[in-house]
């Protein structure tokens, strides 16, 4: 076995001096470039960029989250969503929903709240939820979610007087919801009431 013998820079030492700093920083300037692939060569993170990655599922996709995970966002995603309707009501401002839930859900609940400002009138109420998830799409992209929504409370108030015009009765009924990945997040597409519970 042979030694390699080092030899001195043909550039001279002071274009030595410069080039690996120019390397580095022409190397910088290529991190924010937009090209995913980088032709073959090690990325950062010590694995070959070949551009396959591409075709690999990614692991936000629905189907790559493990299923307890999967189902504690949608959970929360669906509670989002419940304050958000309040709120809309409560407000006569449906501009929040938009954030949480999705078409044909979110066009009804706008219109209705819509509606509900122009009869001037606001509504308060109060509900419990108990939530589960009872099947998802085989893409699960879609997961179907059954909740007893019992109302403690609802109050119809005057929107110019503030004073109370009414409070219908309470009661506990079973809703079916769809709850659709959409462009990265979770939203409520469908909201179904069904059955007394």
């Amino acid at each position: 076995m042979r030694a390699r013998l080092v030899r001195s820079s043909p550039l001279g030492f002071r274009r030595a001096v410069w080039l690996p700093v120019l390397l580095a920083v022409g190397a910088a300037a290529g991190c924010g470039s937009a090209h995913s692939s980088s032709g073959g060569e090690l990325a950062p993170n010590g694995t070959l960029d070949d551009g396959a990655a591409t075709t690999a599922p990614a692991a936000d996709t629905p189907s790559a989250v493990p299923t307890a995970q999967l189902y504690q966002t949608v959970l929360q995603r669906y509670r989002a969503y419940q304050d958000a309707y309040k709120k809309a009501y409560e407000t006569n401002d449906p501009t929040g929903l938009a954030a949480v839930a999705m078409d044909p859900l979110l066009t009804e609940v706008t219109n209705d709240v819509e509606a509900t400002k122009a009869k001037g009138v606001i509504w308060r109420f109060t509900n419990t939820f108990n939530p589960r998830v009872y099947a998802r799409s085989k893409d699960s992209t879609k997961v179907y979610v059954i909740d007893c929504v019992r109302t403690l409370a609802a109050y119809r108030y005057s929107a110019k007087t503030g004073a109370r015009t009414g409070n219908p009765p309470g009661g506990a009924y079973v809703y079916r919801a769809t709850v659709q990945y959409d462009s990265g997040t979770w939203k409520v597409a469908a909201n179904v009431r069904d059955r007394q519970c």
